[in-house]
């Protein structure tokens, strides 16, 4: 057992529903709205995670499709180099998801 603190319960829910919401999982963290709320979470911080979450997975899913395109030769093969090195693109509200 390890002598680490744990992490706290609405950081486990926020990591939780994020990670629901990016991977597509059905459940989608609907119960952890619950929680988040009930511990006093803020609903723009919710609301952040929510659409984070939201724009990596799309995110993950344009370059996917993009991937599978590039290999059926339905798109030119582009090198980009946009100087980032986590490679994702901030929200469309601004907030960054690196």
């Amino acid at each position: 057992m390890s002598d680490q603190p744990q992490l706290h319960s609405s950081i486990v829910a926020m990591v939780s529903l994020a990670s629901g919401i990016a991977a597509n999982h059905p459940a989608m963290g609907q119960c952890q709205l619950d929680r988040l709320r009930a511990a006093g979470v803020p609903e723009h911080q919710i609301n952040a995670v929510i659409e984070i979450a939201r724009h990596i997975r799309d995110e993950a899913a344009e370059k996917l499709d993009f991937s599978f395109d590039e290999k059926a030769g339905k798109v030119e093969t582009i090198e980009v180099n946009d100087g980032e090195s986590c490679g994702c693109s901030p929200t469309p509200s601004g907030q960054s998801c690196c």
